[in-house]
């Protein structure tokens, strides 16, 4: 049902009340899914344009100049509640519908990452959720050829009845070969292509802006759309020979809100109307009403729009990949939205009104308390076994049982394998594409503005250490209900601080998802601030990509970036049960010029291998880079004021590990950039000594710790 409040704005723009077809069309349009009703106000603080943006928020997906005539399309969503009613199928979808968003473009994709939040997996039903979901993004990635290169998986006791499942799709294209969703010209018609339409899928849109009650696994089951990543295989081969053609003016993908959504949106973008005939679409179900087939969000549907002298080529690139295709209405001058069904017109609604006629609006946001950063515990006895608990805690030890379920190597583009800083794909003339994903949670619930802040240096971090300079960044703001002011409070200033970052590094916020009402009924929890980012970047000659492991007998150790008293939000105060103690990890103003400088260092082909400092401090970037070689490290420069648990543990920003032959030149490239060299390359041992401590690991010792997770999923 229309909230009150909407069917009144409704009826008074419209002179009538809605019929039951229009409310559909109206509750899922204007749902916070589709209409950002609440978050646009803030969304329009981010800066979206740059010298190599072409297309920015708004379309199905971002487009960016690459070089050479190439282009990359970049996307992002979420299918959070979808995941938790039906694991696999909820995420499998979420590829599909994101992948989609890519190849109505005209882009082939090329790309995806998967930053994925669950609850702890000491329960039954997490561990379920968290093996189905992985196997359903496996499951269709694997089927449709697209690697995934990246992810996150990060485990927290209020994800349990709310994980999240975000996705991002990267593609690539000609720049000529671009096409976007804004209609064209009237008289033009429309030709749905892909799957049939059936009930799957009803009313998905306004699902996914409500909270999950503890009945949703059997209620909500008919919103959740089931994929088929062979159909989409087809969708895709077919989509770009369609485009390639050069007769598809303009192009959308069927996703929240069904035909009604990509429909009325195409027409809207172009000044246009549209008139649609509801029972041309081919459906999969009898008796399907009009209400059904406009709001069904079946997958594996792409709506054309082309020429009438065209539509015949069209039909026939269907039929060549045995797709259903049916032409089901056209544009028109009049600039409304009209629904005919057997000779009925079952739906007439001004256009623009049903796609931005929704009111948006600030909500009220309340600030918490001043958090009291408590005493700092007393400092481990054993500072080896806290290094190993950090080592073996689900959110640090490696994610192997996950990407090595996917299949990342398929067209034969992947340089750096998962389980790296970032993803490196090659691109065109020994350049290359990197990609990086996810946020740090346990500090955006401390400070959603330094959370914020920390989330794009970090993966702006992660790319430095290949060689790469950011180019674009998309997000999925992941939060809880906003109508609570303390959530909303949250929400905006997570965004202020990924804007003011993103300003920082001049990286253009091109696209993304917000995702609200993450809140579990059957838990009485909502999920931390989650603003989840895929970011990419263009590298330098990918010769120069390090290696993200120590190599090379006697190489120098060098640590680039300063380390404080930062353990708020730590995965070492996690595990202490510490979960609201201590300082969080502040952004320097000096961080953007580190970055800067890591990435020409990396580039000028000195650095054999090279490593982000994060999530799990100094000791945990330390530990993995012990694959076939240890180090002897020595901290007593470092930090000289800290304690041994500071100084092994805080997850200050701007952070990294470099190992080169070239210790002087890397050192004076740096210049004034804060750097120590802190050991050598060598044996098969992690020797770390400091202060008042003196820590031995054996490789072995690191890599059955990293193994937890396998280990667990292995049983």
């Amino acid at each position: 049902m229309l909230p009150e409040n909407d069917l009144k704005i409704i009826t008074e723009e419209m002179g009538r009340e809605p019929n039951l077809v229009e409310q559909g069309c109206f509750l899922n349009l204007w749902s916070e899914h589709c209409s950002y009703r609440s978050s646009a106000p803030l969304l329009k603080t981010f800066t979206t344009v740059g010298d190599r943006v072409i297309i920015g928020p708004g379309d199905d997906a971002a487009i960016i100049r690459f070089g050479d005539g190439w282009v990359l399309a970049i996307g992002m969503e979420s299918h959070n509640h979808p995941s938790y009613v039906d694991p696999y199928n909820g995420s499998a979808t979420g590829v599909g519908g994101i992948v989609r968003d890519i190849i109505s473009m005209g882009a082939r994709p090329i790309a995806l990452m998967d930053p994925l939040y669950f609850g702890p997996l000491d329960t039954p039903k997490n561990l379920y959720l968290f093996e189905h979901i992985v196997e359903g993004i496996a499951g269709y990635g694997n089927c449709i050829g697209v690697p995934v290169v990246r992810g996150e998986a990060y485990f927290d006791e209020t994800y349990s009845g709310n994980p999240l499942v975000n996705v991002v799709c990267v593609g690539l294209a000609r720049e000529e070969n671009i096409v976007t969703a804004c209609a064209q010209k009237a008289g033009n018609k429309l030709v749905l292509v892909g799957s049939t339409t059936g009930r799957d899928g009803l009313g998905g849109a306004s699902f996914a802006s409500r909270d999950l009650s503890e009945e949703a696994e059997a209620e909500d089951r008919p919103s959740i759309q089931i994929g088929d990543p062979f159909t989409e295989k087809l969708l895709i081969e077919a989509t770009l020979e369609a485009i390639g053609t050069g007769h598809v003016l303009s192009c959308r993908d069927l996703g929240a809100a069904g035909l009604a959504g990509a429909s009325s949106e195409m027409a809207s973008k172009g000044n246009l109307g549209m008139r649609l005939m509801a029972d041309k679409v081919i459906l999969r179900e009898s008796g399907m009403t009009p209400y059904e087939i406009m709001i069904s969000e079946s997958q594996e549907r792409i709506l054309f729009e082309v020429t009438p002298e065209n539509v015949d080529e069209l039909l026939a690139i269907a039929e060549k990949y045995d797709l259903n295709a049916s032409m089901i209405g056209e544009l028109t001058e009049r600039l409304y939205y009209t629904v005919e069904f057997e000779g009925e017109v079952v739906a007439d609604m001004p256009v623009k009104l049903l796609t931005e006629g929704a009111p948006t609006f600030e909500r009220p946001s309340t600030a918490p308390a001043e958090r009291d950063i408590g005493d700092k515990p007393e400092l481990a006895a054993d500072l080896k076994q806290a290094v190993i608990d950090i080592l073996s805690s689900h959110n640090i030890a490696s994610k192997e049982w996950i990407y090595r379920q996917y299949d990342h190597e398929v067209q034969v583009r992947t340089v750096d394998k998962p389980g790296s800083d970032a993803g490196v794909l090659r691109i065109a003339d020994g350049k290359g594409l990197a990609l990086s994903c996810g946020c740090n949670p346990g500090h955006t619930l401390l400070d959603p503005y330094e959370g914020g802040k920390g989330t794009l240096i970090e993966n702006s971090m992660n790319l430095a250490v290949k060689g790469a300079e950011g180019i674009a960044l998309v997000d999925c703001l992941n939060f809880g209900n906003p109508e609570k002011p303390d959530i909303y409070w949250q929400f905006k200033h997570a965004i202020l601080g990924l804007g003011d970052a993103a300003r920082e590094l001049s990286i253009p916020v091109v696209g993304g998802n917000v995702s609200l009402y993450n809140e579990s009924g059957e838990y009485g929890t909502a999920i931390v601030p989650t603003p989840s980012i895929g970011l990419i970047g263009i590298t330098g000659d990918l010769e120069t990509v390090p290696a993200s492991f120590f190599e090379g007998e006697g190489n120098s150790v060098i640590l680039v970036g300063e380390t404080f008293d930062e353990m708020g939000g730590s995965q070492y105060y996690n595990i202490k049960g510490l979960r609201n103690n201590g300082n969080v990890p502040k952004v320097l103003e000096n961080a953007p010029k580190t970055v800067e400088s890591l990435i020409n260092v990396i580039r000028s082909g000195n650095i054999v291998a090279a490593h982000d400092v994060s999530a799990g401090g100094l000791a945990t970037a330390l530990a993995e880079m012990c694959k076939e070689a240890g180090a002897n490290i020595d901290l007593s420069g470092v930090g000289k004021d800290l304690r041994a648990d500071d100084l092994l543990f805080s997850e200050s920003h701007a952070r990294a590990i470099l190992v080169t032959s070239e210790k002087d030149k890397v050192l004076e490239m740096l210049g004034d950039i804060p750097c120590t060299v802190i050991g050598t390359v060598g044996g098969d041992d992690l020797n770390i000594k400091g202060n008042g401590f003196d820590l031995s690991f054996t490789l072995d010792e690191i890599a059955d710790a990293r193994a937890s997770l396998t280990k667990l999923m292995m049983e």
